[in-house]
């Protein structure tokens, strides 16, 4: 709008009494703050990827998906980002990102614009608008003396709200109470350890700190508290994600009714307990760069086989972890592609659906919004762009070019 200049107190006046009185010309300095985003590739998170659109987004969500011929007169701001591709921001769907103290605004700046904060101090739900959003779960509900505080925190027998994990002994009623606490303080899912140790490879069986691993097996929940803790959680309209690594654990979960496995298991799992898995519908949280220690006779056998039976995998990549980036994994989106796109060759598909298993189809899982990790009409304006082709060259997304949260900029590097 043209400044004015008021030449007597009169017009002035006159001015302040059109503001107050709501006139449309000056109605419109409130109005969303508009941008549009135009590219050589756009990726909404659920379809093939689509050349030459625009994205309109209005205050903190997405307004209109469409060409940059059609949205051009609907916003004065425009951002050009040329031969690059515009996608959901992504979601990360199992780190520890407040035990680890890891900074948000670098997770958020290596494209993860979500996180699902799996086993740490519970907190409800925040960001979103120019930071990070963080959903958590709380500690992890375990056995006493068993995982995982029996590696992180040895000398806390207790656990609680602030710590990696709690304890639950053997009442029913103990196991309900801690749902119920952790869904009131805003648990966005709960999480159990079903965990005896053991396995080659994984990374809980290497040293944390200067205290030893303690010797295999270590102490599980029983089957009822198992069942009390899954019962309850979905009573409260929660999801269960166990974090489970062999043979016992997962077929306890299983048994249980668990929605979500943590990790894809490290050790080798009988194909009939996979089969049941994906009978049940329980969808895997693929961690598979933070495990590769674990080998192709456990951790990849299992993952091929799952593709093979036609489970539904998420991306995770375990944020927190020293030998993960803090941000997007490429070597994580690789490794789904090659170990769990089953038994015909690769081929477009498959990498579209690695795609989604970082946006829309992580989002929908998460319960919060089922927009989210996608970029249609309403949709979070979580937003993310990389100069070149990312579906053909996963590394690129782990330095993004532009990062948006809730339509708030926090990285352009178009502007240099």
């Amino acid at each position: 709008m043209k400044k004015i200049k008021p030449k007597n107190n009169f017009l002035l006046l006159t001015l302040l009494t059109c503001q107050i009185g709501g006139f449309p010309i000056l109605a419109k300095a409130d109005a969303p703050k508009c941008q549009l985003l135009i590219a050589k590739q756009f990726f909404d998170g659920v379809n093939f990827p689509q050349p030459n659109m625009a994205v309109l987004v209005v205050g903190n969500k997405v307004k209109q998906i469409g060409s940059a011929e059609a949205l051009g007169n609907q916003c004065k701001t425009k951002i050009n980002l040329g031969d690059a591709t515009i996608l959901p921001g992504f979601i990360e769907s199992h780190a520890h990102v407040t035990f680890q103290s890891v900074r948000k605004d670098n997770v958020l700046e290596h494209g993860i614009t979500t996180v699902q904060d799996t086993g740490g101090p519970l907190l409800p739900v925040e960001g979103g608008q120019g930071k990070l959003r963080l959903l958590s779960t709380g500690p992890i509900i375990q056995a006493v003396g068993g995982y995982p505080l029996n590696i992180f925190t040895p000398d806390d027998t207790a656990g609680g709200l602030d710590k990696v994990g709690i304890t639950v002994t053997s009442s029913r009623n103990e196991a309900e109470k801690v749902v119920q606490q952790l869904a009131d303080g805003g648990a966005t899912a709960i999480k159990i350890a079903l965990e005896p140790g053991g396995e080659t490879g994984a990374p809980w069986m290497m040293p944390h700190g200067d205290h030893p691993i303690p010797d295999a097996p270590w102490p599980l929940l029983s089957p009822e508290i198992v069942q009390a803790v899954v019962n309850k959680a979905h009573a409260l309209g929660k999801r269960v994600i166990a974090h489970v690594g062999e043979q016992v654990g997962f077929d306890l979960a299983v048994a249980s009714g668990v929605d979500e496995l943590a990790h894809m298991p490290c050790a080798a799992i009988s194909d009939a307990s996979l089969q049941n898995a994906v009978k049940a519908g329980i969808t895997f949280v693929t961690t598979l760069d933070t495990l590769a220690s674990c080998g192709p006779t456990g951790l990849h056998y299992n993952a091929f086989r799952l593709g093979l039976m036609g489970a539904n995998f998420i991306y995770g990549s375990e944020v927190a972890h020293d030998n993960v980036p803090w941000g997007i994994n490429g070597e994580e989106m690789h490794m789904m592609l090659h170990l769990t796109h089953g038994a015909d060759a690769i081929n477009f598909d498959d990498v579209v659906n690695v795609f989604r298993s970082v946006t829309s189809k992580a989002g929908q899982r998460l319960g919060v919004n089922p927009l989210l990790g996608s970029l249609v009409p309403g949709a979070p304006a979580d937003i993310i762009a990389v100069r070149g082709n990312p579906f053909e060259r996963f590394k690129i997304l782990e330095y993004p070019d532009l990062v948006m949260s809730g339509g708030k900029i926090v990285v352009n590097k178009f502007e240099k």
